[in-house]
């Protein structure tokens, strides 16, 4: 007998070349991808499809410090990502001189205190 859980959702499809968040703390106490405490990120992304394996599973472009986990993961762990134009980053700021490298140089000094030591 069928039994209606009053849950109305539509089935995630993803297509490869699209970018989607990867859940990486699906259940309490449970660590994957080596990150334990409080601040440890609920998703980690946006990550490209590469290919889709079946009709839920999908293998994702990891970084290179997720190298050692597989890469094919279930559709209940993605969320697709919706680009913003504020995660997009702006290059223009940043001055480079002719040997292409980044000096950083104080504005002003907040605060200075000097403390003796005991």
């Amino acid at each position: 007998m069928f039994w209606d859980t009053g849950r109305r959702r539509r089935p995630l499809r993803f297509s490869v070349g699209d970018r989607v968040f990867l859940r990486v703390s699906p259940m309490k106490g449970v660590m994957w991808f080596g990150r334990w405490g409080k601040p440890s990120p609920k998703y980690i992304g946006p990550l490209e499809i590469l290919r889709t394996v079946g009709e839920v599973a999908y293998e994702l472009a990891l970084p290179p410090a997720y190298s050692a986990s597989h890469p094919i993961f279930h559709v209940s762990i993605l969320r697709r990502y919706v680009p913003i134009e504020s995660h997009v980053l702006q290059y223009d700021a940043v001055e480079l001189d002719d040997r292409l490298t980044f000096v950083e140089e104080p504005a002003t000094i907040l605060a200075s205190d000097v403390r003796r030591l005991r």
